[in-house]
């Protein structure tokens, strides 16, 4: 089971987060976001949203941060995940960010949204993907 997330480590995934939505290329939607997620060691990483004119070419910051992560130190379980975007609102992972999300969280990991001026909110990741698939699943023998 997961540890709580303590205010500091809540803080260091927020400045995470603000370091790659600096560095977001999001001319066509104008959405800069930034993503940063928190390994049971600790370890943070963090990324951006890409864009591409071939919309369904461009990176969500929540599987650039992932992808940083698996780059530079292979696969990990997470205690969390933040997203922030440069707005004063606050916005969930999308689908299939949820998905991707899932590969490392269990259950009660925690996931944060966040806006510009806004606290973050957090909620387990069961809530946001209820019934998720994952690995788990294909390993059952198909009947």
């Amino acid at each position: 089971m997961s540890e709580p997330v303590g205010r500091d480590d809540l803080e260091r995934l927020l400045r995470a987060a603000q370091e790659g939505i600096a560095h977001a290329y999001a001319p066509y939607s104008g959405f800069p976001v930034g993503a940063a997620v928190l390994t049971v060691a600790g370890e943070v990483f963090a990324g951006c949203n890409v864009e591409n004119a071939a919309y369904p070419l461009g990176l969500c910051a929540e599987a650039a941060a992932l992808g940083s992560m698996v780059s530079t130190v292979g696969h990990r379980r997470l205690r969390a995940a933040l997203v922030l975007i440069a707005r004063p609102a606050r916005a969930w992972p999308c689908g299939g960010c949820r998905q991707r999300l899932q590969e490392f969280m269990e259950a009660q990991a925690m996931v944060y949204a966040a806006g510009l001026g806004l606290e973050p909110v957090g909620v387990p990741f069961a809530q946001l993907l209820p019934w998720a698939f994952g690995g788990q699943d294909l390993a059952e023998p198909m009947t």
